[in-house]
């Protein structure tokens, strides 16, 4: 623990706990992972349930989907809230694989272009959209977000989870919300074998009180 404290004190005075070429490169490619995944599955698959309460895996790819196509366009007030992440899906009901699939390449290739137009002081710079944390933040949160609910489509259609440099967001954004909620559980490190189970528990996927967390470990519990 006392190690894990010199690490957050060490984060503390970084805005950014990966680099922001790892972040923009890595957030890309989740996108074309995320588009292949859709793209190849079937109607039935689409309308199984996830394990996102009263969502399908269809429903999450349009929220995945959805959520891009709103920062792309500009659109981030309210984004993450219950009403704009209903809206996303709700405009994208009865979109086949294909075209949810197009249109995360689309979201892709808008993401890439704005991506490359930041510079350091915008990257370190508010992220916007009442987002607490810098616009590089806010990126990696999209990264993370785009690879959690990519884990959550396979879980739902049988699939084992993809970790990968996906995770590492995971773990550097999860740390980030923890400590945002003054929670001392230790944050395992990539190569753990518990990594993937601490990132279910703390994005209320599963039951986090086997890590003995003192205060609440699910990041949108408050």
């Amino acid at each position: 623990m006392y190690l894990f404290k010199i690490l957050l004190s060490r984060l503390e005075h970084n805005s950014m706990a990966l680099s922001r070429t790892d972040i923009s490169d890595g957030l890309i490619t989740e996108l074309g992972n995320l588009g292949q995944l859709v793209r190849s599955l079937s109607p039935a698959e689409l309308d199984t349930p996830s394990r996102c309460a009263g969502w399908t895996a269809g429903d999450v790819a349009r929220h995945a989907i959805g959520g891009m196509a709103d920062v792309t366009a500009g659109r981030l007030d309210g984004l993450g809230s219950p009403e704009v992440t209903a809206r996303e899906v709700a405009e994208r009901a009865g979109h086949s694989a294909s075209q949810l699939a197009d249109e995360c390449a689309a979201v892709a290739t808008a993401a890439a272009g704005l991506l490359s137009i930041f510079d350091d002081t915008a990257w370190e710079g508010p992220a916007g959209g009442g987002y607490d944390g810098t616009l590089g933040r806010g990126v990696e949160a999209l990264w993370y977000d785009t690879w959690l609910h990519g884990n959550d489509i396979r879980d739902a259609i049988g699939q084992p989870s993809v970790t990968g440099d996906g995770m590492r967001a995971a773990l550097s954004h999860v740390e980030f919300e923890l400590r945002k909620l003054d929670c001392a559980a230790q944050v395992p490190a990539l190569d753990d074998p518990n990594a993937l189970a601490f990132i279910l528990a703390a994005t209320g996927r599963a039951d986090g009180t086997t890590f003995g967390a003192n205060a609440p470990i699910d990041i949108y519990a408050a």
